[in-house]
Formats: structure tokens, sequence, C-alpha cells
């Protein structure tokens, strides 16, 4: 329960990768580690003993869940409504 709310609070964003240049769409780890913890590998702003930076990694399979039950839950919105104006003849 909550799925569409969570899904809701997900900001997708579209981004350049520094090393190809290539564009693509996905999310900011920290975010997502705020929505569905299980999602993200890692901790913000982590370095390694040299300095270097660790990165976060969101693991989309985390994610299948909330977005199935939102999907779910706007499913049962839908069908409600469409019952609702079969009762009232529309």
């Amino acid at each position: 329960s909550g799925g569409i709310d969570r899904v809701k609070s997900l900001n997708p964003v579209s981004f350049t990768w520094k090393h190809s240049g290539d564009t693509s769409e996905g999310f900011i780890a920290h975010e997502v580690q705020e929505i569905v913890p299980a999602a993200v590998m890692g901790e913000k702003d982590a370095v390694n003993s040299e300095g270097n930076p660790v990165y976060q990694q969101v693991d989309p399979r985390h994610l299948v869940a909330t977005l199935t039950s939102a999907l779910k839950e706007a499913i049962d919105k839908i069908e409600s409504l469409e019952q609702r104006l079969n009762d009232a003849g529309l």
C-alpha cells in the first residue's frame, strides 16, 4: 500500500554520462534512498581511502514492487470509477 504516493515522490531525471557523453534517464540515488531504501547501494558522498568518490547505485529490481503496487492501486481506482459510472448509467 502507499505505492502511488511513493511513485509520485520519485523524481526521474535526464542526464549525460561524463565518460561517454551519452544521454540517459534515471534517478538520483540519494533521492531514491529516501523513498525505497533497499533500491540503493552505497552511501551519499562516500569516498575511498584515496579520496576518490564511491558512487551510489540504484538497483532497479527493487523498484519493481513499488511500481507494481502503484499500478495495482491505480487499476483499483480506475475500476471503482468505471463501476460508479456504470451504476449511474453513464
